[in-house]
């Protein structure tokens, strides 16, 4: 857990405490908008191919991950923190209300999250809270259609067409707003712990519990909790594609945004705590179970005091597929640094009725063998 820094002394990106102009990333050869290329690990021209020069943040030994001491950035916000550090356009989604931040003159006709069309203009009152660290998309656009393909290929059960219904040819790059919490936990616990013993034998053979009163101390560290902030990507998928590597996370670079959608936050960062909080109160009462004696419990009590609470807003990218089947939305969404792949399917139910049939029918023939 890194040294927690205060929000209202945090400096803006040049250290001055004023407003930074936003930059756009040329092309030297062409004049061009160079965008992040996951292959190549750099800028590059879209239009005539020339990598830019241009230097963006990395990480070595000497990087430090800014985090923020919790009670007071819920107190206030400095606008120093506050947007894009790049000029940005953001729309809203009238479906699914997810807000998109594009670069100025790619603004998509469709929502990137769900695909309607029904955009209009997103005018904030202030900027949205800067990140001040991301993790940059690792994963190039032919591999994650390749693993999209091969996800197609494991559906099982699946409708006829499923797979060319859902093209990968709608497959979008995405940086996605998180916020991550650390904490310190100091925990009593009180329980009643069970043994079993048993009476009689055979047939009568009876199991029973012998309940005592049990209590311990805990002390856990949770570090950079994650709880994400968007409302465009359906949360049990992200789940299932989680964690993503903080470890790895670089300080805030316009250049590996540049070319590329990211969603505004909309979970704030007092709503955010709450959820952490009450993720890490199921991870310290899963951690208190296991130091009860016995063979079960009951009535399990923890009270919990929590210090040193900190946390930072950040970008991760994933890739998205939004489709359509049988006026039905689905998802399917890669990890744009690991690689993990999580997916919504239609079920064909004549395929499933037709091999249940099958597996009663296999069931017959057997117990008309053994009979």
């Amino acid at each position: 857990m890194e040294t927690p820094r205060q929000p209202e002394t945090a400096p803006s990106p040049q250290g001055d405490g004023v407003a930074v102009a936003r930059r756009k990333f040329e092309c030297p050869a062409c004049g061009g908008e160079a965008q992040w290329n996951p292959a190549k690990h750099a800028l590059v021209c879209p239009y005539c191919g020339t990598e830019s020069p241009a230097e963006l943040e990395q990480r070595d030994d000497t990087t430090v991950i800014v985090e923020h001491d919790l009670a007071t950035a819920l107190r206030a916000i400095p606008d120093s923190a506050r947007g894009w550090n790049a000029e940005k356009v953001s729309v809203q989604c009238q479906s699914c209300k997810a807000i998109s931040v594009f670069d100025p003159g790619m603004i998509s006709q469709s929502c990137q999250f769900c695909g309607s069309t029904a955009l209009v203009p997103y005018e904030q009152v202030k900027d949205a809270i800067r990140p001040e660290s991301l993790l940059p998309m690792a994963i190039a656009e032919s591999n994650a259609r390749d693993l999209i393909r091969a996800w197609y290929g494991r559906q099982w059960l699946a409708p006829n067409g499923f797979a060319g219904k859902a093209s990968t040819d709608t497959v979008k790059g995405l940086y996605l707003p998180y916020w991550t919490f650390d904490a310190s936990v100091d925990a009593r616990w009180t329980a009643e712990s069970g043994e079993y013993y048993y009476t009689g034998s055979g047939k009568n053979r009876q199991r029973h519990v012998r309940w005592s009163a049990a209590a311990g101390e805990l002390t856990h560290a949770f570090d950079d909790d994650l709880v994400c902030a968007s409302l465009g990507v359906h949360p049990v998928l992200l789940r299932k594609v989680e964690p993503f590597p903080t470890q790895s996370l670089i300080p805030y670079d316009a250049g590996y945004l540049s070319g590329w959608t990211v969603e505004r936050y909309q979970i704030d960062l007092v709503t955010s705590a709450q959820r952490s909080r009450t993720q890490m109160d199921a991870v310290l009462r899963t951690l208190c179970a296991t130091q009860i004696p016995g063979d079960t419990y009951r009535n399990l009590v923890v009270d919990a005091t929590y210090s040193n609470q900190t946390f930072k807003h950040i970008l991760t990218p994933i890739w998205m597929l939004s489709y359509v089947y049988a006026a039905t939305s689905y998802q399917v969404i890669v990890n744009g640094v690991t690689g993990s792949i999580a997916g919504e399917r239609p079920w064909s139910w004549i395929k499933i009725g037709l091999l249940v049939l099958l597996g009663l029918i296999i069931l017959a023939i057997v117990a008309s063998l053994e009979s």
